[in-house]
Formats: C-alpha cells, structure tokens, sequence
C-alpha cells in the first residue's frame, strides 16, 4: 500500500513539475512565492475569500497568477484590468470552468450559467434577454412586484399592534417576499403566506431552495484536486446528485401543470408566466425547446434571482439602522416627489434619486458576488502585459475594486449621497456589482425593480430603528452571494401620516 502511496506521489510531482519550470519562463503576472505541490496556493486561502484575495492583490499586484490545485487562475482587482478582460478579451473569457456544480445542477454544463460560450449558450442568453427579462416582459411582471411587496407591508403593519413597534426577523421577510415574486412569475404561484393549503408542497419548495443555496455556495476540493475523488473525497457531488433529482421531479411536476391548464386562464398570473411563455416556444421549436432545456431556464431564474435580491436588501436595511438620518432624509425626498396619500410604484424610482443612491451605495459595499462568478479563457491572451495561457480561470475581486481607497472616498463608509454627482464621475468598470461583458447578469433589471420598490416602500410606510443601542452585525458569512453573518432583525411601526393607506391594504 505504502508503495502504491508513493507512485503516485511521484507521477503527480512528474505531472505538475513542467508546469512550475515553464510557468518561469513565461511572463506570466506575479504570483505568490510559494505554491505548494498539488495544493499549490489553496493554502493560502480563508474565508471570506473576497478579503483573503484583496490582501493578497495588496499585496503582490492587482494582476496576480495562483494556483488552485490543478487550476491555474488569474486574480483581476483593478478597474483598468477588469475592462480589458470583458471588452478585448471578452469573448476568449466567455467560458465557465467546469465544476461539478455545473455537472449536476447546470445539467451537465447546458444552462445559461454554466454553457460555454457557443451557439447553444448565444441561445439561452437571447432567450432570457428576449423572451422572459425584456423591458416589456418585465413590465409584465410589475403587477406581481407591486402586490408582493404590499403584502410584505400588509403584514408588518399588521404585526404592529396599534402601531407599537414590534421586532421583525427581516431576513425571512425579504426571502420570503423574494421567492415568492420569483414562484408566480416562474409559475404563478406563492409559496410562502399565511393559511398555505398546500403546506406540503410550500415544506418540499422550502427544502429544494434552501439546499439549493447551500450546495451552490460550498467549496468542493474536488474541482480543484480530483484525484481525491478517487479516495472517496466526494461527498458534495453525492449531495449535489440527490439535489438535483428532487430540483428536476419538482418542476418536471409544474411544468405538466401548467400542461394540463393551457386553455385555463381563470388564475391572473397563470396566463403570463415564464413556465407558459417557454411551452409556447417548445410549441413552434419542440425539438429545442425541450422540458430539459425549459428546467433549466427555471433553475436558474430561481436560484439566481431570490437569495441575490433578498440579500441586497438585508444589507441595504441593515446600513440605514446603521445611519439613521439617512432614512429620514430618503423619506423626505419620499414625500416630496410621490406624497403620502399613495404608495410608491416603480415608475416613481427615476425621481428619487436619494433612494437609489443607497440602492447603489448597497451593492458598491456589498456586491451581490463579491468575486465574480469564475470565467475561463478559451485560447491565450494578455492582460495589462501580462500572457494568460489557455484554460486560465478568472477571477475578478470587485469587492476590492468597489472599497478601494484610492478609487473611493471613504469606501468604508456608507454614503449614499457619493451617487449624486454625474454618472461620468464615477469609472464604468468601478462599479459592476452584477459583472459585465457577455457574461454579465440578464437580470440585472429585474433585480433592481424588486429591490427598489420593496425599500422605497418600506422606508415610505414604516418608521425603523435597531433592536439595541448596539449597532447592526455588518460581519459577512460565508458563500457566493456574501450573506450577512448574523440574520437581520429589526423594529418596526407605521408612519403615522401612512396609517390610513396602509389600513387600505
């Protein structure tokens, strides 16, 4: 057995040696001193990675090569160097690195996140784009925004008790508020309310979603050594296999739902959703369109459009107990330009500029990926002057780029007003809190009207202060979204000028 240890050892050093003498003759981008055998500079890794990599950016350069494993990557954490990688070089960096996520929950690599760049990945980009996130689709869509986050009011205003202040756990609030919206736009139905009659269903939902988020978020070594795989190291992919079975029986089973209604247009949202609008395209193209392809798309709307927009607005709500004055100032400019005797709609948010300031002063402290999902180059190039071989993984730090000190005055600290001077002033590739280039995020639109009507009306309607003296938890936890560390509870009452529109819901 001892033997059989230490061939192995040795063909793995035969394998990766070449690699380290040619990386030396190369001019690749600086590097870490020490990269390990196998490991390479995974060591050097900690949680929350997008920290560990700012110091390691500080301190070598802000184009740094490292090895993860059997991945070599290039670290990105300036402005000028993120733009060259998503404008000359965007289409070679339009590829995804193959992880067995992608395996397993990206049907083995074929959905809009983890399809490399190609015809069929052009395809589901132009179907999203077109077919279920164009203006118009989104548009569509207003009407459930609008109620979901109304009965998010309804039942803080509720819970008040006579307009006492009550404590609120606020993460479940905007989760829950969140999938919702995401569910009846998907397949038109809620989730999560009060007297659920399917309380089976909503457990089930409850679970898949929530494994979904925890799997996704966690590190499998295996992707980056997988000759552990071969010594049983593979209890990720195990629970990833028996995630997705449950993940494709539950909307295989909404999809021949909404089969079995097509002529049933009795629901409101049932005759407009994604699931209906997608069966019309298998309809015209059923040998493309098929369910795999169609499972896939609601996959990835749900996965990637709930635990990112609830989390914005935790850490959005979160900052303003934080900075008091700054909720009075937002309802101030509230009040002036929308009144109080309505709520605020969407079309409201391009007169209030204050309150977007703190949408975008939200995702500049704390982006929805703080890293970048990982791209992976396609053929050689260079960055900044530096050679990137073929099969480099990239990894843009825009955690760094967005509170760098000299980029941002004061990154620390939260002002929303630093987005009140021209857009010109501030560098396109300064803020990209949901990435650029052809890889860029789809929903970026959506997002942004979910979590800007669900604040906007939150700070119109209620009065809102912490639990303690103490101020806010802002530590991160770990995952690829950057959730906070500690969830979110607050106190909240009604405005008294809003008791009576609120009474009205």
């Amino acid at each position: 057995m001892d033997i059989l240890f230490y061939y192995g050892l040795f063909l793995l050093l035969l394998y990766f040696l070449p690699k380290y003498v040619l990386q030396i003759k190369r001019n690749l981008p600086p590097s870490p001193a020490l990269s390990l055998p196998i490991v390479g500079h995974l060591y050097l890794l900690k949680k929350p990675l997008h920290r560990t990599l700012a110091k390691l950016s500080a301190r070598y350069s802000p184009i740094l090569f490292i090895r993860l494993g059997s991945r070599p990557a290039v670290l990105v954490s300036s402005p000028s160097a993120a733009e060259e990688c998503f404008t000359k070089n965007d289409i070679i960096f339009a590829n995804r690195p193959r992880f067995l996520a992608g395996k397993h929950l990206g049907y083995d690599y074929t959905t809009l996140v983890w399809a490399s760049y190609g015809h069929h990945w052009r395809n589901l980009r132009r179907i999203a784009s077109v077919e279920i996130l164009s203006s118009n689709r989104l548009q569509m869509f207003s009407g459930i925004r609008l109620d979901e986050v109304r009965l998010l009011c309804k039942r803080l205003f509720k819970g008040s008790n006579g307009g006492q202040y009550q404590i609120v756990d606020m993460k479940s609030m905007f989760f829950e508020m969140t999938l919702n919206v995401m569910m009846r736009m998907i397949a038109g139905k809620r989730f999560y309310e009060e007297n659920m009659a399917d309380l089976e269903e909503a457990k089930k939902f409850k679970e898949i979603v929530t494994e979904t988020f925890r799997l996704s978020g966690a590190t499998n070594i295996v992707d980056f050594i997988p000759f552990l795989k071969w010594v049983g190291l593979n209890n990720v992919e195990k629970s990833l296999v028996i995630l997705q079975g449950k993940r494709d029986k539950f909307m295989q089973d909404l999809i021949e739902e909404h089969r079995r209604m097509r002529n049933d247009f009795a629901s409101p949202d049932g005759s407009k959703t994604m699931i209906n609008v997608l069966l019309s395209l298998q309809e015209n193209e059923p040998e493309y369109y098929t369910d795999h392809v169609i499972r896939g798309m609601m996959q990835v709307m749900l996965s990637a459009g709930t635990d990112t927009s609830a989390g914005t607005m935790e850490w959005a709500l979160s900052n303003l107990l934080n900075n008091p004055k700054t909720i009075l100032q937002a309802q101030a400019e509230i009040d002036t330009n929308v009144g109080q005797r309505r709520l605020i709609e969407e079309s409201d948010m391009a007169t209030l500029p204050y309150v977007n300031g703190i949408l975008k002063e939200t995702l500049r402290m704390y982006p929805v990926a703080p890293v970048l999902v990982p791209h992976e180059s396609s053929e050689e190039c260079s960055i900044g002057g530096f050679h990137v071989p073929r099969g480099t993984m990239l990894l843009v730090n825009m955690w760094l780029i967005q509170n760098d000190p000299n980029l941002w005055e004061e990154p620390s600290k939260f002002k929303p007003e630093r987005f009140q001077r021209p857009e010109e002033e501030i560098g396109k590739y300064m803020l990209l809190p949901f990435g650029a280039g052809r890889r860029g995020c789809p929903g970026e639109g959506l997002a942004m009207r979910i979590i800007g009507l669900a604040l906007g009306t939150l700070i119109q309607c209620f009065e809102w202060k912490r639990v303690g003296e103490e101020m806010v938890d802002m530590s991160e936890g770990g995952g690829l979204t950057m959730p906070k560390a500690q969830p979110l509870f607050a106190m909240c009452r009604p405005r008294p000028v809003m008791t009576e529109l609120l009474h009205q819901l």
